[in-house]
């Protein structure tokens, strides 16, 4: 997996108008995450679906699909 970024801007403008996605391993007590991406930059952002107003984390897409594909390889 590539460096993770020093500084990443998380302007509120950012995340204006993002089209957050719930996983699919979700449930009904709201356990999991939302993502929403691409944002400009190549990011993705992943907040805590308990907390959709607070803060969401900024990840390069591909740090986060090499991350996803970690977890399905069970390397985890």
């Amino acid at each position: 997996m590539s460096a993770m970024p020093r500084y990443v801007p998380a302007a509120p403008s950012l995340l204006r108008g993002a089209s957050w996605r719930r996983s699919s391993y979700s449930t009904g007590y709201n356990n999991c995450v939302e993502t929403a991406g691409p944002l400009p930059g190549s990011l993705l952002a992943v907040r805590d679906s308990k907390n959709t107003a607070g803060p969401a984390l900024l990840f390069r897409s591909a740090s986060w699909a090499c991350f996803v594909e970690g977890l399905r390889a069970g390397l985890h």
